[in-house]
C-alpha cells in the first residue's frame, strides 16, 4: 500500500498556511467594522487546528521526499481537501452558502475556473457580489490566486515527473526533480513565487492607475494574473470598460505564457521566450480569432471598429486563457463569434502557466503528427523524425498526448450527458461541461442568472461540475490513475 503519511504532513502544513491567510480578509472585515470577521476567525481556527494536528501526526514519516505515487495522491488531495476548508468562511459568514454551494465556490476558486453561485436572487432581488463584505470578495480572489500559483508549481515540478499528457517533454527544461523532489521543488517554488508576485503587484498598480479603487485593483489583479476571473461585481469586468480592459488583456496574456521562460528571462536569457513555439502560436491564434470576430460582426451588425476590436480581443483572451471575465453579452454577436469563443476555450494557453484547458503545446504536437503521417503517405520509404522546438518527440510523449486528447473528449462528452440527465437544458449542459472541464468560467443557458451565476442549477449538476473542474485542473490522468487498483498495490 501507498504510505500516505508524507502526503498528510504536507497537507497539514498547507492547511496551516491557509488558516494564516484567512487573517487577511478577517482583518479587512474587522477594520471596516463588518461582523463577518468572526466567520474568518472561526474558520481559521478550525483549519489551523486541523492542519496542525495532521502535520504533527504525520511528521515522523517524512524522509528523503515524496515518491511518485505519493506525488499523484498529494496533487489530487490538495485540490479536493483545501477547497473544503476554504469554503468554511462562505458557510459560517456572508453569503452563508450551503455545503454544496460553498464547496462549489471554493473549488471554482482554487481551480481558477471562475464560475460562481453567488448572484442577485431572481425571486427576492437580494444583492449579489456587489454587496458582499469586502473580506469575502478578497477571500474569493485569494483562493484563485493561490490556485494559480499552485498549478504553476505542479506543472513544473510534478506533472513532468508523472508523465501526464506529454509533460515529460519539459522535464529537463523545467528542472529534473526525480529522486530529489523536495530540495529542487523549493528552489523552483521560490523563483516562481517571485515572478508570480511581481506580475500581481504590477497588475494591481496599473489597474489602480487606470481608475480602479485600491480594493478593486487588488481583487482583480489577484484574479487576472491567476487567470481565474472572479470579480467583486455582478457585471464582472463590465464595471471597468475601456483602458482597464486593455490592461487586463495584456496581463492575462502574460500569465498565460510559460513561467519557465520568465525564469530564464530573470537569468538574463530573453530569446527563449520569443523562440518558444507555444508563445508564437498562442499569440497568432488570439489574433486570428479576434480579427475574425471583428470582421464578421462588423459585416453583419455594422459595429464601431475600435469598440469591436477592444471587446473582441478582451473576450477572446479571457476565454482562451480561461479567465472568464465578462464585459458584454457575447451571445449577441451571433453564432460565428459564439463558436469561435467555444473553440478557443478548448485550446487554452501555454504549458507551465496558470492557464487551463488542453494547452497549445498538445495541439502543436498533434498538428505535427498529422504532418508527419501525410509525409509518410507520400514518401513511405523516407525516414521522418517528428520534432518540436528542434528536439525529437519520442513515442511516449506522442502517446501521452493522444491519450490525454482521448480522455479529454470522452470526459467532456460524459459531463454533457450527465448535466443533461441532471435536468439542465442542452445549451446549459454543453457550456457547463465546457466551462468545467476547461476551467473557463462563463455558462450560458436558461437556468443561468442574469449575472452569470449558476445558483439555480440542480445539486447533481453542481457536483458534476465540481468533478469536472477538479479533473480539468489536474489534467485528467493524474486523477484517473488513482482509480486503478494496481496503483495502490506495492
Amino acid at each position: 500500500m501507498v504510505d500516505l503519511r508524507p502526503v498528510g504532513h504536507v497537507l497539514g502544513l498547507l492547511l496551516v498556511a491557509l488558516a494564516a491567510l484567512m487573517l487577511l480578509p478577517m482583518g479587512l472585515d474587522r477594520f471596516t467594522g463588518h461582523g463577518n470577521w468572526l466567520a474568518f476567525l472561526y474558520a481559521g481556527a478550525v483549519t489551523g487546528v486541523s492542519g496542525g494536528v495532521l502535520a504533527l501526526a504525520c511528521a515522523n514519516a517524512m524522509g528523503s521526499g515524496l515518491t511518485l505515487k505519493q506525488s499523484f495522491v498529494l496533487t489530487t488531495a490538495v485540490w479536493v481537501i483545501l477547497p473544503a476548508f476554504g469554503a468554511l468562511p462562505l458557510m459560517m459568514g456572508a453569503p452563508q452558502l450551503g455545503l454544496t454551494d460553498a464547496y462549489f465556490e471554493a473549488v471554482s476558486g482554487m481551480t481558477t475556473t471562475g464560475t460562481t453561485v453567488i448572484g442577485p436572487d431572481r425571486m427576492t432581488g437580494a444583492p449579489g457580489l456587489d454587496h458582499l463584505p469586502l473580506g469575502t470578495n478578497l477571500w474569493r480572489a485569494m483562493l484563485q490566486w493561490l490556485g494559480g500559483l499552485g498549478i504553476v508549481i505542479v506543472a513544473l515540478i510534478f506533472l513532468p515527473v508523472m508523465k501526464v499528457g506529454g509533460m515529460q517533454f519539459f522535464r529537463s527544461e523545467g528542472f529534473d526533480t526525480l529522486g530529489k523532489i523536495l530540495p529542487r521543488a523549493f528552489e523552483i517554488s521560490v523563483a516562481l513565487i517571485q515572478i508570480y508576485l511581481g506580475l500581481t503587484v504590477a497588475c494591481a498598480m496599473v489597474f489602480h492607475w487606470l481608475g480602479m479603487s485600491g480594493f478593486d485593483a487588488v481583487v482583480h489583479a489577484l484574479t487576472c494574473v491567476s487567470t481565474g476571473g472572479f470579480s467583486s461585481y455582478d457585471i464582472s469586468f463590465g464595471a471597468y470598460l475601456g483602458a482597464p480592459q486593455v490592461a487586463a488583456t495584456l496581463f492575462m496574456i502574460l500569465a498565460s505564457l510559460p513561467f519557465i521562460r520568465y525564469v530564464q528571462v530573470m537569468r538574463g536569457d530573453v530569446l527563449p521566450l520569443w523562440r518558444d513555439g507555444q508563445v508564437r502560436a498562442f499569440l497568432r491564434w488570439i489574433g486570428y480569432a479576434a480579427l475574425g470576430i471583428v470582421a464578421v460582426t462588423m459585416w453583419r451588425q455594422g459595429a464601431d471598429a475600435l469598440y469591436m476590436l477592444r471587446e473582441a480581443a478582451f473576450n477572446v483572451v479571457t476565454i482562451m486563457t480561461g479567465t472568464g471575465y465578462a464585459s458584454v453579452d457575447v451571445t449577441a454577436w451571433g453564432g460565428f463569434a459564439f463558436v469561435v469563443l467555444l473553440t478557443v476555450g478548448l485550446i487554452g494557453g501555454c504549458t507551465s502557466s496558470t492557464v487551463c484547458s488542453v494547452k497549445v503545446f498538445r495541439y502543436l504536437i498533434v498538428i505535427e503528427a498529422v504532418r508527419i503521417q501525410l509525409r509518410r503517405l507520400r514518401q513511405p520509404r523516407a525516414i521522418h523524425q517528428m520534432r518540436y522546438q528542434g528536439q525529437p518527440v519520442t513515442d511516449d510523449v506522442l502517446d501521452s498526448v493522444i491519450v490525454f486528447f482521448t480522455m479529454f473528449v470522452l470526459t467532456f462528452g460524459a459531463l454533457v450527458v450527465g448535466l443533461t440527465l441532471a435536468g439542465l437544458s442542452d445549451r446549459a449542459a454543453l457550456t457547463g461541461a465546457w466551462t468545467a472541464i476547461a476551467n473557463i468560467g462563463p455558462v450560458w443557458g436558461a437556468e443561468v442568472g442574469p449575472s452569470g451565476a449558476v445558483d439555480a442549477f440542480p445539486l447533481a449538476a453542481k457536483w458534476l461540475m465540481i468533478l469536472g473542474m477538479i479533473l480539468g485542473r489536474l489534467e485528467l490522468l493524474s486523477v484517473y490513475v488513482l482509480l486503478m487498483a494496481r496503483f495502490w498495490r506495492d
